[in-house]
């Protein structure tokens, strides 16, 4: 099939490699034409040192590209997200299948990175997302992998499973395209979190405590605005919220490290040199969560460390200090 990646970052460029492999004729797809250029004449992406990228891969930074493609990988990130779609718009057919594998919610909207695909595009083609704990650095260099097709129409999400599926990059297919997206989004709130934790000095125990508890708050959010619960027990929840709460691959985990460290949030963010979805979706997730009347205690205290200049201690002690109430609330009826 006839592939184009949009977006030549990390993730973009693993994803584009791994459907070379299988047997696609891919184009990748740069913002920049300083860019398209450097990983043409290289072979390299500087985001994935020492993977040497394949011969049949194709580089591009005209949007054209899209014209007469099966699918189209959505790698931007999730900021330009809607202004790539709107473009590439009039190049689309009802037959081609969009695949979004940004993580994050929009700022000023709230929605979902499909649904942002859906508006853009005019509804015209199906949207599906793809997610689960994968580093891009271990995808590029061909790490055994399991990761979540999330689509409504199972037919679509069944597509994209056979399109990336081989025998080190496992896909399973979801209808819960909410629980699959927003678990994407607001691990890297968690990451941020248990980074920010670990750069204070605290260890195992703290770590454990903010992944737990915190992807109790990511599926009281989902469950609210129609996912599923038992998502947030899959690959697309707890599998990536691990991966991206416990690795140094994980920006958000490292800018959480320096900010922990005392380093102030817009350079520790600045000092990662890629984008730090995480700073984004807590602000949108938190707005969320008031519109929707959801309880998250732990992103109300990362918007306030991230947004407002809160001390992490004073943010991580008054969650502590918490009024004393049943681990599972309906545990006693």
């Amino acid at each position: 099939m006839k592939i184009a990646v949009l977006g030549s970052g990390g993730w973009g460029t693993a994803l584009a490699m791994l459907l070379v492999e299988n047997g696609h004729e891919v184009t990748l797809w740069s913002y920049l034409e300083e860019e398209s250029r450097q990983l043409q004449q290289t072979g390299e992406n500087p985001l994935l040192p020492g993977v040497k990228l394949p011969q049949d891969l194709t580089y591009t930074w005209d949007l054209s590209c899209v014209k007469g493609c099966g699918a189209v990988v959505m790698a931007t990130p999730s900021f330009g997200v809607r202004t790539t779609a709107e473009q590439i718009r009039p190049l689309l057919t009802p037959q081609t299948i969009l695949i979004s594998v940004s993580k994050g919610i929009e700022k000023g909207t709230s929605l979902r990175m499909t649904e942002i695909i859906r508006q853009a595009t005019g509804d015209q083609c199906p949207v599906v997302a793809l997610s689960g704990p994968s580093h891009a650095e271990e995808v590029a260099r061909r790490v055994p992998t399991a990761v979540v097709s999330a689509c409504p129409d199972r037919a679509a999400a069944e597509a994209v499973q056979d399109l990336f599926l081989n025998d080190r990059f496992r896909v399973y297919s979801s209808s819960d395209v909410v629980g699959v997206e927003l678990g994407a989004a607001l691990k890297n709130v968690m990451a941020l979190c248990t980074g920010c934790c670990r750069g204070m000095g605290f260890g195992d125990n703290t770590n454990a405590m903010l992944m737990t508890r915190g992807l109790v708050e990511m599926a009281r959010l989902g469950v609210a605005l129609g996912g599923r619960r038992e998502t947030f027990a899959g690959l697309a929840g707890m599998g990536d919220l691990i991966v991206t709460c416990t690795s140094m691959n994980s920006r958000n985990y490292r800018a959480g490290i320096l900010i922990g460290q005392g380093v102030p949030v817009q350079e520790a963010i600045a000092k990662i040199g890629a984008v730090v979805e995480g700073y984004y979706a807590v602000d949108s997730a938190r707005e969320l969560a008031k519109r929707m009347g959801v309880e998250m205690p732990i992103t109300e205290a990362a918007y306030e460390v991230l947004y407002q200049n809160r001390d992490p201690r004073e943010a991580l002690q008054s969650l502590m200090r918490r009024e004393k109430r049943h681990e599972i609330e309906d545990t006693w009826v």
